[in-house]
């Protein structure tokens, strides 16, 4: 058996799945990314009235998928420090890694979690970044 998490701290998911899943001790998160949980929007994108990118921040994204992933934890009765496994999906690994290294060495200075990253071509929203997890709860 296994319980099911949803919150409304962090981004609906795009689809029929729960934030994450409870397996014994184990927390399985489902794929979240960087989207505003209050307006589905997406920090550092933003587009003209004709659809077109005009703003492009990765950085923001990143820093807002690390404050979704902690919502989901917090709500699931985990811990940042709790994370033992990630996994990253970027859609510009070229453009894009060596910020994320950056920024991910920010929030992860002592203990970091196993990681593994992916350049993948798209994501089902206009988003750069996705995160996949898994946590050990206390």
């Amino acid at each position: 058996m296994s319980d099911v998490v949803n919150t409304t701290t962090a981004p609906k998911p795009v689809g029929l799945y729960p934030h994450a899943r409870r397996v014994g001790n184990l927390l399985f998160l489902s794929g979240i990314g960087p989207r505003n949980p209050e307006d589905d929007g997406i920090p550092g994108l933003k587009r003209s009235p004709a659809g077109n990118f005009t703003e492009f921040d990765f950085e923001a994204q990143v820093h807002s998928v690390f404050k979704n992933v902690r919502a989901v934890l917090e709500a699931s009765g985990a811990r940042w420090e709790d994370l033992v496994d990630v996994t990253v999906f970027l859609t510009n690994m070229e453009r894009d890694f060596t910020a994320y290294n950056r920024i991910w060495a920010q929030y992860f200075s002592e203990n970091p979690p196993c990681r593994t990253t992916v350049g993948i071509d798209s994501l089902p929203t206009p988003i750069a970044i996705e995160l996949k997890c898994i946590a050990v709860l206390p």
